[in-house]
């Protein structure tokens, strides 16, 4: 919905290595002797705790410093968008020294003839504990960088290979919240306390496995693409391991010993521990410090202390706090040496231990699309699902990403599927994927068949409807009406409120066909409760894209054509860092609670949230801060809880079970309340809207920044009071996140201040609404005593 953005505009002392992977220079701790032979046809390079042996037919092998190979490959493969995929056939390698004088591995590979007139030459120089790898590639201008890859096995290890991305907080230099970026990504093996890892600028997790390591090339000034890798040995952790091997000044990495670094319970102590790394050749004396603001911006820990950090070593500490009740910490972790700085931020949740809700048949409450990342397992994962009341999941089916359905089956967690047709299929294709396709659903016990994903473009234009219903939707229906399948059939879901698309397929016959009716709200910077006078516009930043209204449209064009369960397939709240088109982290909160509460208003069938995770499937965990696709999570890169999280849990504790009876009725237009009847008695869901529907609506003109406020920060100016009567001595807040305040409550008056947030209130005398009389007219349901004070 919205181009990308990099929102970093400068490097600062410490974002220097990306300039440094650009430039193929490598700055290593300290150089030690290296030695280097060439016998036998074997050409060996040795340093302190590390040896590289290159042997006749490619073959690149890896010892740590007792001589024991733990790494071992010899192919190079590349991709050529008009031959396909070529791997080297054998190598030869040569001693060589490089332009500065030291020796090296010169590996020359060969191909056979279907490669063309592609060269593969490799580069290998060694340091202390650390080998530098790089590969020039050329040939037909067809060839695809992004499609290199190297071979190696990792040999004994004592543990699963990983994968794992090494970041780094920096601030932005026009101001807003800090995010990570990227310092590399580390491939991680293990042999008992001896660690190795291969760090590569870019490699995509999904293109990489035991045999292969996906190793992009960058084009190079005169022609020809360079592919480079790292290697290290190293006994800490993989962001420790990158700031020493590449010199960096310092480096801070922070974690807890908690899954999601989530408590249950308020009193609890929460541990922190730090990972400083001074990769400078001296030792280096820090200002260390770290500290903790709650959901309101009160500093719960702060400290600072001088600590001296060893030459190309670390420093760990371990801090604490007492957990609050149900809420939100940012902690954060900082070393300061003159004018460097390094610093890590995570976030520490309190959340109840009991599940918020479900799981459920009949329960709205869902994730978009699957878990493709189970860390640190897919049963903790799913305890988690449940935990925050996930009770269905859009994809499951054998072979396919994410669980299996009778991972689900066992939880007792309902799940449709997603399979995506080609509007470009001849009929006899689109049969054959439809019988192959229900029969996969059918396999996979799937509730519904949301046949496609998104397949409305040209957005608001209606020209997709037609093939749409011929090659895709009437081929499944067919066949399930062949098959006497009983899988409940959803369209498409669509990408924003399409009512072109929408009456086209009406018209078409596709209305008939479906059982549920999905579409994905995209959202811009509007809160959810929004209604644009113009809903048209599909571009980047264009009205098309709002929650609301488009449920509303969907709900008239129901009306008039029959009705159907709405699903919406995918839900968002995007928090792509000091970008105005997206949501600041408390806005974010603010608006799934909102969403979720909307849509149980109007009836929705089901919500699959998109989606778990922040990042994307194949590049797990990668840090990428202006690409929208890596901020849709729940959780944030770390694995830590975002307000969302919480947000979707309060949702669904509150929600799940209740029934709506109403928009509420105020004097004042612009405060907005539902009502709900709930087992846990009524609520009442109210907002005021004095500071407007659009959000961050003070950004500049041109581009996507916006200095975003911290999550403390209260972004609503304008309180508004209301005197309202109790139906007890008591009443009780809830704020979007799930924090619960007490009501002061006099004589059954108690006072309430709104504003564009959203809060849940128990407690309140709520007089039902009416339906029209023979001589009365309608009313809505309204609060006891509501007036402005």
């Amino acid at each position: 919905m919205t181009s990308a953005r990099t929102p970093s505009r400068d490097l600062s002392r410490r974002g220097f290595l990306g300039a440094t992977f650009a430039a193929g220079v490598l700055l290593v701790a300290e150089r030690s002797p290296v030695t280097a032979s060439a016998a036998a046809g074997d050409v060996t390079l040795s340093a302190a705790g590390i040896s590289v042996v290159a042997s006749v037919g490619g073959r690149i092998a890896i010892r740590d410093g007792a001589g024991v190979v733990r790494s071992q490959g010899s192919r190079f493969q590349v991709k050529d968008s008009r031959t396909g995929v070529h791997v080297s056939t054998g190598g030869q390698p040569t001693l060589v020294t490089t332009a500065d004088g030291a020796p090296a591995i010169r590996m020359a590979y060969t191909f056979d003839a279907a490669a063309g007139p592609t060269t593969v030459v490799g580069t290998v120089t060694v340091a202390t504990g650390h080998a530098h790898l790089e590969w020039r590639v050329d040939g037909a201008p067809t060839l695809l960088p992004d499609g290199f890859l190297f071979s190696r096995a990792i040999l004994s290890a004592s543990e699963a290979d990983d994968y794992i991305a090494v970041t780094e907080w920096v601030r932005d230099a026009g101001g807003g919240i800090p995010y990570e970026r990227m310092v590399g990504v580390a491939h991680t093996s293990a042999w008992g306390a001896l660690h190795g890892m291969f760090l590569l600028e870019r490699s995509r997790q999904a293109w990489s496995n035991s045999t292969w390591i996906h190793s992009p090339g960058v084009a190079l000034p005169g022609g020809g693409h360079l592919s480079r890798a790292d290697f290290f040995f190293s006994s800490t952790r993989p962001s420790a391991t990158a700031s020493i091997g590449l010199g960096r000044e310092l480096g801070v990495e922070v974690w807890t010993d908690r899954d999601f670094i989530l408590w249950a319970q308020a009193g609890e102590t929460m541990s922190v521990t730090a990972l400083v790394a001074n990769g400078s050749d001296a030792d280096k004396t820090v200002d260390l410090g770290w500290w903790v603001r709650d959901y309101d911006g009160a500093q719960l820990a702060n400290d600072t202390r001088p600590v001296t950090i060893a030459a190309r070593s670390t420093l760990e500490r371990t801090f604490t706090v007492a957990a609050p009740a149900q809420g939100i910490l940012v902690a954060e972790v900082f070393a300061r040496s003159g004018d460097d700085e390094a610093f890590a931020r995570t976030t520490l949740a309190v959340l109840p231990s009991e599940p918020a809700a479900g799981p459920s048949a009949q329960s709205m409450f869902g994730i978009a699309n699957y878990p493709w990342l189970q860390r640190p397992s897919a049963d903790a994962l799913l305890d988690l699902w449940q935990r925050v009341g996930v009770s269905r999941v859009r994809i499951a089916y054998d072979g396919g990403p994410g669980l299996p359905p009778a991972a689900y089956d066992e939880r007792g967690m309902p799940h449709n599927i997603e399979l995506q047709p080609s509007l470009d299929a001849t009929p006899e294709a689109a049969a054959a994927w439809a019988a192959a396709n229900l029969g996969t659903a059918i396999a996979a016990g799937a509730e519904y068949f949301e046949v496609g994903n998104e397949l409305n473009r040209p957005f608001n234009t209606g020209v997709a409807a037609q093939s749409y219903i011929d090659k895709a939707l009437r081929p499944v229906v067919d066949r399930a009406a062949a098959v006497r399948a009983t899988v409940k059939i959803m369209n498409n879901g669509l990408a924003g409120m399409d009512e072109p698309w929408v009456r086209n397929f009406h018209a078409g016959g596709g209305w008939d066909l479906i059982d549920a009716f999905a579409f994905h709200p995209g959202r811009g910077n509007f809160t959810p409760d929004y209604v644009p006078d113009d809903e048209s516009d599909p571009s980047a930043h264009g009205g098309y894209w709002n929650f609301y209204g488009g449920l509303l449209r969907l709900k008239a064009l129901m009306a008039e054509y029959g009705e159907k369960e709405i699903w919406l397939t995918e839900a968002y709240a995007c928090t792509r860092p000091n970008a105005w088109w997206n949501d600041t982290y408390r806005h974010a909160a603010e608006n799934v609670f909102l969403t979720l509460a909307l849509a149980k208003a109007e009836g929705v069938r089901g919500v699959n949230w998109y989606q778990f995770h922040d990042s994307v499937l194949g590049n797990a965990q990668v840090a990428d801060p202006g690409n929208v696709e890596y901020h849709f999570g729940l959780m944030n890169r770390d694995l830590s809880a975002k307000p969302s999280l919480l947000a979707y849990a309060n949702a669904a504790r509150l929600l799940d079970d209740a029934v709506f009876g109403g928009w509420l009725e105020f004097g004042n237009p612009q405060t907005k309340g539902l009502y709900f009847e709930s087992p846990g008695g009524d609520l009442a869901v109210l907002w005021n809207r004095a500071d407007g529907y659009l959000l961050n609506a003070g950004h500049p003109d041109e581009g996507d920044y916006f200095p975003a406020p911290e999550v403390w920060v209260d972004p609503w100016p304008t309180k508004t009071t209301l005197s309202v009567t109790t139906s007890g001595d008591t009443a009780v807040a809830v704020d979007a996140i799930g924090r619960r305040t007490d009501l002061t409550v006099t004589g059954r008056t108690t006072r309430l201040v709104l504003d564009g947030a959203p809060r849940v209130y128990r407690g309140l005398t709520i007089i039902p609404g009416r339906a029209a009389g023979r001589t009365t007219p309608a009313r809505r349901p309204r609060l006891g005593g509501a007036h402005r004070v």
